[in-house]
């Protein structure tokens, strides 16, 4: 594979953007198509900002990647250290740059704290556990908050965003449990308050996240096809909340399979408005 594609992790990039414009429907529904100018732009901004992302994830986990990940550019020699840093460094400040061209002081602001965060993620609350969990959540929820405000309506978007939010940070949680005795080199949840504890927050957040769920029902928002498809999607999250206890493994999966879930449940609804 070519040296930048691995980088920059690709598919990546792409499930990005595809969350942005996922949550733009959810703004706006097909009235997307109005503005394809700034589809274009933020669709720029949220590649770039996950190229930024990797390349300093890379640069930053080279020496781990050895052992863990000896395929990757950096480990395998095939990329200096300074070129992966330096792409991050510029794929942030375009990124930033092209969040100006938007025109709107709402989605620049949640650029720069999404930069701000991911920084500081990379840096340092990556191995706070339960920081490194929020930071992921919000990065996470941020998507359709900007979403939402490149098409002027990010009030629409602010429900889906907690939801995004809530269902990342339950899934980090069970994911840290489930890691809880390799995690020599982080102080998680789990670790501080004990599994059952941290399994405990995880399903009060997948359970949150599920009565957050209706929101867009009962405000008349999105109409019955959104409610019969998230009802599903909130069935596997319920599950999730009750069966990591017991195998967390199979319980961060399905919360995967929830989102995803959740994510067919918005776009019927976004395309159905």
């Amino acid at each position: 594979m070519n040296r930048f594609i691995q980088l920059f992790r690709v598919g990546n990039c792409v499930m990005g953007v595809v969350g942005l414009l996922l949550a733009m429907l959810v703004a706006a529904g097909m009235n997307i198509l109005d503005d394809p100018m700034a589809v274009l732009i933020s669709s720029g901004v949220v590649f770039l900002f996950i190229i930024g992302g990797n390349s300093l994830n890379d640069y930053l986990d080279r020496e781990v990647d050895k052992l863990a990940h000896p395929e990757r550019p950096l480990p395998s020699g095939r990329m200096r250290p300074e070129t992966a840093r330096n792409i991050s460094i510029a794929a942030f400040i375009l990124s930033l740059a092209l969040s100006v061209l938007l025109w709107d002081v709402a989605s620049f602001m949640i650029v720069v704290s999404a930069v701000a965060i991911m920084l500081a993620y990379e840096l340092r609350t990556k191995k706070m556990g339960l920081a490194g969990n929020l930071s992921i959540a919000w990065l996470t929820g941020a998507l359709f908050l900007l979403g939402g405000a490149v098409m002027g309506r990010m009030e629409a978007t602010v429900a889906f965003a907690f939801m995004a939010f809530l269902a990342t940070l339950g899934r980090e949680i069970v994911k840290d449990v489930q890691d809880m005795d390799s995690d020599f080199d982080r102080k998680t949840l789990p670790q501080t308050v004990g599994a059952r504890r941290a399994g405990a927050v995880a399903s009060v957040a997948f359970l949150v996240a599920v009565l957050l769920s209706f929101e867009p029902f009962i405000t008349g928002r999105f109409g019955l096809a959104y409610l019969v498809a998230v009802l599903f999607a909130d069935a596997i999250f319920i599950y999730c909340s009750i069966v990591h206890f017991r195998n967390p493994r199979q319980g961060q999966r399905w919360a995967k399979y929830g989102m995803l879930v959740a994510l067919l449940a918005f776009l019927l609804g976004g395309l159905l408005l």
